[in-house]
């Protein structure tokens, strides 16, 4: 659940913080008040789609921060630990901050990330539902992954595996294509990959190879100068003339003589103790260097060499050796499958055309799930809108001509929803004969259905009980309050109905001062609910009977959560 929400310098915007709790939130306040602009926001913090138009007028950025409180198997920690993001415990902090040259600052946890890494965690957290959710249902393609997103128990192991089967069968096709289509340069390819697969691979790179080289050749380069530094430091640590080891060594046996007489003399006979040993060891390190000193100056043209034939390897694949070796390993699995169609071009259609039977099977077993799941959800869809009100209303899902079961991403499947709105009219497609408030009937009741597969952390509703109003409205109400008790539900309204239903409120105003517009969010206290419904109940002018229907609204409100937690 979001927890915190910290605006700054966003639109009409100086700085808000809210805290929220879980279950139901309204929003409430005069249009214009900047109710969609906090939407606006958490939109943005899940990785929406920025624009300097959004950052307070006079200032150089806006800055958007949430703080959610997460499940321990929510969808979000696999993608941190995909994208390697810490994180201690189930809170979770986003952060943007959005520049006047477009520049956008994404941070998860602190640390830095790209904006599609900070969109594919918000996906996870943050659904809005928003008016133009209603013109996604009005297009079919958005059907289909409707009707998947329902049946995910079921398909969505069967349909990866489809997509696997397919790319396959996708490259062994464009693959073949390609060679049919120009032999030529087919066998070219094939060439070239054959010379830069022999080339890389006589080299036989390591990875670490090129550092190691270059570590040689310094010690080669600088023998003479390590030679005479290593040649003094040991004549002067025990030469015959020097031995400074030996003048040390009585040192510290003068020192362990008169160790006991105090701390302080034991201390500098430690000190001196140590300093003896390391040196003696120092000592030894020098002899050994020494005595494996050789200059070799055909080793230094071997390396000169050898690093030259790296150097025009990483100018033709890579700068680095990993990035050769990776190129490698990338062109001979290419190579290795075109001289297998190469040899064999019947084998290969072979392949395409198993690979293409595999798929259709998958295709075919998919379809026949889908079409089960397609009657759960028409069930599922008429019974939350029986509750809507469009009690005589048939939901229907199609599955439409496929083009004799041509295959695509999908499947073979082309699903469109239709709708049968009262008896006696035509059933047609959603999108030509549903009207805007049956729209928005519709999708609640499919938002209802998902909200407990979908996991997602934050439901957000902007508005979208327009067009409707009375029982229905009432209706909605309940609808949305049933949401809130599997996930944490905000709700922008102007409909008293689904404000009362609300466990928190907030009023949304927007003031003047100091010659700037400014927006504030308060929260409202069980007596200044009542002053807040009354106004959006009776407007301008209120009444003592519009409190009171205030109140009653309420208190129906809260028998309908004490009905919900019994």
């Amino acid at each position: 659940m979001l927890r915190n929400l910290t605006i700054r310098d966003f639109a009409i915007i100086d700085k808000i913080e809210i805290d929220f709790q879980p279950r139901m939130t309204v929003l409430t306040g005069e249009t214009g008040a900047g109710k969609s602009i906090v939407i606006d926001a958490l939109g943005l913090l899940a990785g929406g789609r920025g624009s300097t138009e959004f950052i307070r007028k006079g200032e150089k950025k806006a800055v958007l921060q949430g703080l959610f409180t997460l499940p321990e198997n929510a969808p979000a920690f696999l993608i941190l630990d995909e994208i390697g993001i810490g994180y201690e415990d189930t809170d979770l902090i986003l952060q943007r901050e959005l520049y006047r040259n477009g520049h956008n600052i994404c941070r998860i946890n602190g640390e830095l990330v790209n904006l599609a890494s900070l969109r594919r965690v918000g996906e996870t957290l943050i659904d809005i539902h928003g008016q133009n959710e209603h013109q996604e249902l009005m297009h079919p393609d958005n059907h289909l992954p409707l009707l998947d997103s329902f049946a995910a128990d079921q398909v969505a192991d069967l349909k990866a595996k489809y997509h696997q089967v397919y790319q396959r069968y996708q490259q062994q096709r464009l693959s073949l294509e390609q060679k049919e289509k120009n032999e030529k340069q087919w066998a070219q390819h094939l060439d070239m990959l054959q010379f830069q697969v022999e080339e890389i691979g006589a080299a036989d790179l390591h990875a670490d190879e090129e550092e190691q080289l270059i570590d040689e050749k310094q010690q080669l380069d600088n023998f003479q100068a390590i030679h005479d530094a290593l040649e003094n430091s040991y004549q002067l640590l025990s030469g015959e003339e020097t031995d400074a080891l030996s003048q040390i060594g009585t040192v510290m046996e003068n020192m362990r003589q008169v160790a006991d007489f105090s701390s302080e003399l034991d201390q500098i006979s430690q000190r001196v103790n140590d300093a003896y040993y390391g040196l003696s060891d120092s000592v030894h390190d020098i002899s050994n260097q020494l005595s494996g000193m050789e200059w070799d100056e055909s080793r230094l043209d071997e390396i000169e060499s050898r690093l030259e034939e790296i150097h025009q390897l990483k100018r033709k694949y890579g700068s680095s050796i990993a990035e050769i070796l990776a190129y490698y390993h990338k062109i001979s699995g290419e190579l290795k499958e075109m001289q297998q169609t190469d040899a064999d071009s019947g084998d290969q259609k072979a392949k395409v055309d198993q690979s293409y039977q595999q798929a259709r099977k998958l295709a075919q077993k998919l379809s026949q799930i889908r079409k089960k799941a397609a009657l759960r959800l028409e069930k599922a869809v008429q019974k939350e809108l029986r509750d809507l009100y469009m009690e005589k209303a048939v939901f229907s899902v199609k599955f439409m001509d496929s083009s004799a079961g041509k295959l695509n991403q999908d499947g073979q499947d082309h699903v469109e929803f239709y709708i049968q709105t009262n008896p006696g009219e035509t059933m047609g497609a959603l999108a030509k004969i549903a009207s805007g408030g049956e729209l928005s009937r519709i999708m609640l009741a499919l938002k209802t259905i998902f909200a407990q597969r979908q996991g997602v952390t934050s439901i957000i509703f902007d508005e979208v009980d327009t067009g409707v109003s009375g029982r229905v409205a009432q209706a909605i109400a309940e609808k949305i309050s049933r949401i809130a008790q599997s996930s944490q539900v905000l709700c922008i309204t102007h409909l008293p109905q689904v404000a009362a239903v609300g466990e928190h409120h907030y009023l949304v105003t927007k003031n003047v001062q100091n010659q700037r517009t400014e927006t504030t969010v308060t929260k409202l206290p069980q007596n200044d609910r009542i002053e807040e419904l009354a106004r959006m109940l009776a407007g301008t002018e209120i009444t003592d009977l519009a409190r009171e229907h205030a109140a009653e609204l309420l208190h129906l409100g809260n028998e309908l959560h004490q009905g919900e937690n019994d």
